[in-house]
């Protein structure tokens, strides 16, 4: 019982015993708590939801189909870049291989064959073309002789026939002279008969020689051949290259979706690879709260999966459009993962700072409550409460900054009390009072 209720009891059992008239009951003090006024650093923040991503992730599969023969990982082994990971079985393409590798060896060498054949065969055929036109040239000299021999054998003939008539003239001399004249008429048709010929052997040369283009056809059809054979070794090689998987990048093995024996389809899922050295935070921040997370600013985080831990990190970047069908925006944190104790998929809160008012005077959020002139809070003074007009400053879920000339650092406030608790009630503080400073 409080000390002065006591007394107060004592004293008017006195007065009763002596007959005297009893003062009125003075009112029962009021049960109140009480905390000091603090200056301190005060914060508001925003918490995001948020979780964990890999920094890289790739889901590997191959463009061509078949059976799995080996699956070299398993879930959680390290990998790096370039390491094989799983291959399809490829003995079916590897004979087709030697097959079109074949197939381009006999093309080279049919190539080879009609590019060696054909200077030789164009060189033929100038060189008939050539000899041609001399046996040409030839026939119509002899042509040209045999005329000239017919015109003198005629003159010879026709000037011995009269002579011979005149009796100057042997007949055994004209008669040589006819014989003449008739073999060169026969020698010249005999000439002009083989012009037809000499002619039609020359044109045929002549078109001969369009052989060679024939050839060249030949050489680009074989060289148009070889290439696709080439193509098709090409075609293949890639094929089986890949039928084989490598890890794009170091990292984790998340995943494995299929064993050797399994048949797997174009661009089906076999192994999973991410890289959780680094990691994305993703952060969905509401379009209210877009104002105060911006690149650069310094967040915290915490998961419910890593209880006591707390991590410090920086926003990375804000997407420029907000998440499909939400007024959210995807913020990143870029995060080192030591130890890579943050995994993938992970649930996380991110607390945002809006706004740090340091050394403030703080009181319990409690000790604040609103009339009808404004914010108030009451001190303890000489046992009874006393209302001070306070203006409000940044408020948390515990705490808020107050301002005003009659609280100080060290001033009892009252945090809890009754309804009917009014300025100047008599007040009993629970458990023992701290040291109150005297409002004036």
């Amino acid at each position: 019982m409080n000390v002065r209720v006591a007394a107060l009891l004592v004293l008017g059992l006195g007065i009763a015993g002596c007959g005297g008239k009893a003062p009125p009951p003075a009112p029962a003090p009021l049960a109140v708590d009480v905390a000091a006024a603090k200056r301190q650093d005060i914060s508001t923040s925003v918490v995001l939801d948020g979780q964990i991503a890999p920094v890289l992730q790739s889901t590997l599969s191959s463009t061509q189909s078949g059976t799995i023969s080996d699956v070299l990982v398993n879930e959680g082994d390290r990998v790096h870049r370039g390491q094989l990971l799983a291959k399809l079985d490829t003995s079916l393409l590897e004979a087709q291989l030697q097959g079109d590798v074949a197939t381009v060896q006999q093309s080279q060498a049919k190539l080879a064959g009609s590019a060696i054949a054909a200077p030789i065969s164009s060189q033929q055929y100038s060189s008939a073309v050539t000899q041609a036109g001399q046996a040409l040239q030839a026939a119509r000299n002899t042509v040209a002789a045999d005329e000239a021999a017919l015109r003198n054998a005629d003159l010879v003939n026709k000037s011995d026939q009269q002579l011979m008539k005149q009796g100057y003239v042997a007949q055994t001399t004209a008669e040589q002279a006819r014989a003449a004249y008739v073999a060169a008429q026969a020698a010249l048709t005999s000439a002009r008969q083989a012009l037809p010929a000499a002619e039609a052997a020359l044109q045929t040369a002549r078109t001969n020689t369009g052989q060679a283009g024939v050839d060249q056809s030949t050489i680009a059809q074989n060289r148009a051949a070889l290439a696709e054979a080439q193509a098709g070794v090409t075609l293949l090689r890639t094929q089986i290259a890949q039928s084989s998987i490598y890890a794009p990048f170091d990292g984790v093995v998340t995943q494995r979706l299929l064993d050797p024996g399994a048949f797997a389809g174009p661009n089906q899922p076999i192994v999973q690879v991410s890289q959780l050295d680094t990691v994305y935070v993703n952060a969905n921040v509401p379009d209210e709260d877009l104002s105060y997370v911006r690149p650069g600013t310094s967040v915290r985080f915490t998961s419910q999966s890593l209880p006591g831990r707390t991590f410090a990190g920086t926003i990375f970047d804000i997407n420029a459009t907000p998440t499909s069908g939400t007024l959210s925006y995807r913020a990143r944190i870029r995060q080192p993962n030591t130890g890579n104790v943050l995994r993938g998929g992970m649930l996380v809160s991110v607390l945002v700072q809006k706004e740090r008012h340091p050394a403030a005077i703080v009181v319990p959020r409690t000790a604040v409550f609103e009339g009808d002139q404004g914010s108030n809070v009451y001190t303890v003074v000489d046992g009874k409460a006393k209302m001070l007009p306070v203006e409000l400053g940044l408020q948390t879920d515990t705490l808020a900054e107050v301002r005003g000339s009659g609280v100080r650092p060290g001033t009892v406030v009252i945090t809890t009390r009754p309804d009917a608790l009014q300025d100047g009630s008599v007040v009993a503080v629970s458990g023992a009072p701290p040291a109150a400073k005297t409002a004036h």
